[in-house]
């Protein structure tokens, strides 16, 4: 790689490390209204909303086409974040 191609690669490398310091700090936010979310279910069972999930990421995709986001990339996000938000309801569900 030539060097100028070596110095625009870690500037894109650069900005990438920012958004993604941007990324964390709303991650921190949504977690912490997941756990709102959290402590108003009485039971287990309602930690997965399948009705809620499709309504998601049925907007997801409309907004990704009307942003010119390939759906797929926003769509595999979603459903892994979503994912991972139910493992962290279901491991921090204290009631009965």
């Amino acid at each position: 790689m030539s060097p100028l191609k070596k110095q625009k690669l870690n500037k894109i490398r650069y900005e990438l490390d920012k958004l993604d310091n941007s990324l964390i700090k709303i991650i921190k936010k949504r977690t912490s209204l997941v756990k709102k979310v959290l402590a108003l279910k009485e039971r287990k069972n309602q930690i997965v909303d399948q009705k809620r999930i499709s309504i998601i990421l049925k907007n997801i995709k409309r907004k990704s086409i009307k942003n010119k986001i390939d759906p797929k990339i926003t769509n595999k996000i979603w459903k892994n974040m979503i994912l991972a938000y139910i493992d962290f309801e279901k491991r921090n569900f204290k009631k009965k």
